[in-house]
């Protein structure tokens, strides 16, 4: 029985083509580098951030946020960001009266843009907001804290092994894998994620008939 599902964010709830498009305009970069090098450094199992790294050594990502906020570039999140399955999906889960939160590595201000957006979702919280990120276990007691279920009947939704699966599976919580994004897909058939989930799925729109029979 499930009470609670949980879901990351980018890649999970939300396409990220625009945020590292956004990103490669500020750099002055071709987007198709930019592109290439979140991907070379997923490969490498490094954080995304680094790719920002490899185009501008030594850049402060923090204050280039900060920098881009001041000049009118900062962050936005729309409904053209979210997969087409994001709504229906949540809608049918809190029908089958599951709990459902959206927690995810954002901002403060991705937190706002994302609560602006008026999903059918419980809760929606970032890991600054938090002040603790994934795959810190901080984050997962978090979690089961807003979820308000225990830890086995809660699953967490995300991409990313090391940020959402595993984590999330040393705190006790059920896990479901999502083929999406580039890390989904370039892990999805990993031996030690095929081991470590409960489920695998290729689209949200799956979860209602695998948590709620």
């Amino acid at each position: 029985m499930i009470d609670t599902v949980v879901l990351d964010v980018g890649e999970t709830i939300t396409r990220d083509d625009r945020y590292w498009a956004s990103w490669a305009d500020w750099l002055d970069v071709p987007r198709h580098t930019l592109s290439a090098l979140v991907g070379a450094v997923v490969a490498q199992g490094l954080d995304n951030a680094e790719a920002l790294r490899l185009v501008r050594p030594g850049i402060d990502v923090a204050a280039e946020y900060r920098a881009r906020e001041a000049a009118g570039r900062g962050e936005s999140l729309g409904e053209a960001d979210l997969y087409e399955d994001v709504r229906p999906a949540l809608t049918t889960l809190r029908q089958y009266g599951v709990r459902v939160l959206i927690a995810g590595n954002q901002t403060v201000r991705a937190g706002e843009l994302l609560r602006a957006l008026d999903l059918p979702a419980d809760v929606v919280a970032t890991s600054a907001e938090w002040g603790v990120a994934k795959p810190q276990p901080e984050f997962f007691r978090r979690v089961v804290e807003a979820g308000q279920a225990p830890p086995q009947r809660t699953v967490y939704v995300g991409d990313h092994p090391a940020n959402d699966v595993f984590p999330a599976k040393e705190a006790g919580l059920r896990t479901a894998h999502i083929r999406r994004g580039p890390w989904g897909h370039l892990w999805a058939d990993d031996p030690d994620v095929i081991a470590a989930v409960d489920w695998r799925i290729d689209s949200l729109g799956e979860l209602a008939a695998l948590l709620c029979d």
